[in-house]
């Protein structure tokens, strides 16, 4: 059978794809998918070998082949003057080949990153490690400064770094509104793929974390601020489409999401956790809480959540989302 160069393009990449998810009998499980001789997988696995875009391990197993790059920046060297000297000289390498939404996209989220760094950290010097294979990139940013959490934590007066967490997850936050709008972490933690923010012994993400550099850093209570994004080399995601997703029609910020299972270790019970959450829900008119993963929810919590924030805020849209059959049983408890 011979297959068109699309066609033939989606088979290479379905072999990508499985080869970073470590899939036992690949050619196999390759052939069976598309319902083609194993041979012609075999010779599809014999080119991207020789493009060296995987190498073989041992008969049948592959891994993706990888490139790190490290760049160190001194502010004292000037480096951090202007963040479109890290861009130029640490990533557009790196990306100039993709598409343009691709490098629209780490265009805006490398230089928010890398300005917060230079506005807020304090730090005096940083690490840029890049990780790259033909399916992704990957960009983690070190600082030595005084880590993100702490500095929110002590400029709000907030109880806990697991609070200055919570408010970063709401968007609209920042130490310097005179240069800064507070959405940098917000969108570019919705553009990227991945996205984590590690410092003094927790991590922000909105997803579940299992990258061993992430965890290392966290378990070693990293004393600055580790920033980690990844994006498909091949993503249709636009920049455009995402910041539009919590826009109005003109281009305000009003819409958050909140994934509750990013910010509670169990599920949520009490008035003092539901009113830490309503923190500054009060800057936008949609609000999106998404109980993904949570399994039931206190009275208390529900009550001040959908009932007295609701009632105090008439104007604020707050919609539930992803509620298993406990967590919808009490707030519709609540809400009767």
């Amino acid at each position: 059978m011979k297959f068109s160069a699309d066609q033939k393009r989606t088979i290479k990449n379905y072999i990508l794809e499985k080869i970073s998810q470590n899939t036992k009998s690949l050619s196999k499980t390759v052939a069976q998918t598309f319902g083609i001789n194993p041979s012609t997988i075999h010779g599809y696995i014999k080119e991207l070998e020789e493009e060296q875009i995987i190498s073989r391990i041992k008969r049948d197993e592959y891994r993706l082949v990888s490139y790190e790059t490290v760049y160190d920046l001194s502010r004292s060297a000037g480096d951090l003057d202007d963040d479109t000297y890290a861009f130029d000289a640490c990533l557009i390498e790196h990306i100039r080949s993709f598409e343009n939404n691709i490098k629209s996209i780490w265009n805006y989220a490398f230089s928010e990153m890398i300005n917060n760094v230079m506005d807020h950290s304090m730090a005096e010097n940083v690490r840029i490690i890049i990780y790259q294979d033909y399916l992704s990139t990957r960009v983690l940013i070190l600082d030595n400064g005084i880590g993100i959490f702490t500095k929110i934590k002590d400029y709000f007066h907030l109880a806990s770094i697991d609070d200055a967490i919570c408010e970063l997850f709401k968007g609209k936050l920042t130490t310097d509104t005179k240069n800064h709008s507070g959405e940098g972490i917000f969108f570019t933690s919705r553009l990227m793929d991945d996205f984590y923010i590690v410092s003094s012994g927790r991590v922000f993400t909105n997803n579940k974390y299992n990258d061993s550099r992430i965890i290392s850093l966290a378990s070693n209570n990293y004393t600055g601020t580790g920033v980690f994004m990844e994006l498909s080399n091949f993503s249709h995601k636009t920049a455009k489409e995402v910041f539009d997703e919590y826009a109005d029609i003109d281009g305000c910020f009003i819409k958050t999401s909140i994934p509750l299972k990013n910010i509670f270790d169990s599920s949520p019970v009490s008035r003092s956790q539901a009113k830490r959450l309503c923190n500054r829900l009060d800057q936008f008119r949609e609000v999106v809480i998404d109980f993904a993963e949570i399994s039931w929810m206190g009275q208390g919590f529900s009550h001040q959540l959908f009932v007295v924030f609701a009632n105090e805020h008439p104007e604020i849209v707050i919609t539930p989302v992803n509620m298993n059959e406990e967590v919808t049983k009490m707030y519709n408890h609540v809400k009767m």
